[in-house]
């Protein structure tokens, strides 16, 4: 069983991570504006994939009816599943965008702290 907790960290932002995989404690720091990027993207697909679970189950039950009416509400349920299915692709694709976006800042940054410090140990 996977048991994980965020809690804050002293750096606003991070989070620390706890995992509790197979009795081995290991505490990480994340970057939090990510895991939050993450969290609400993953949770935004689950709901959608939850609605379409319960549409497929309702067309099945359409076709397993056999009755004429059940089987064209079918069409608009398909139709709701495939725009579904389009919506998660476009929570992925905004998500890897989200995710390069926040990499890139966090090199930029990282570069820019790295060019201070190489400045002020040439001018000492």
């Amino acid at each position: 069983m996977n048991n994980t907790t965020v809690t804050a960290s002293p750096n606003p932002n991070k989070k620390r991570i706890k995992n509790d995989r197979g009795g081995a404690k290991k505490e990480e720091e994340c970057d939090a504006e990510a895991w939050d990027t993450l969290s609400k993207s993953f949770k935004q697909v689950q709901s959608v994939l939850d609605h379409n679970s319960d549409l497929i189950k309702q067309v099945n039950a359409n076709h397993q009816s056999k009755i004429p009416d059940n089987l064209v509400k079918n069409v608009s349920l398909i139709r709701e599943i495939n725009g579904n299915i389009t919506k998660v692709m476009s929570i992925y694709s905004d998500l890897s965008f989200k995710v390069s976006n926040i990499v890139e800042e966090r090199r930029r940054l990282k570069n820019g702290a790295e060019s201070k410090l190489e400045s002020a140990s040439n001018e000492s």
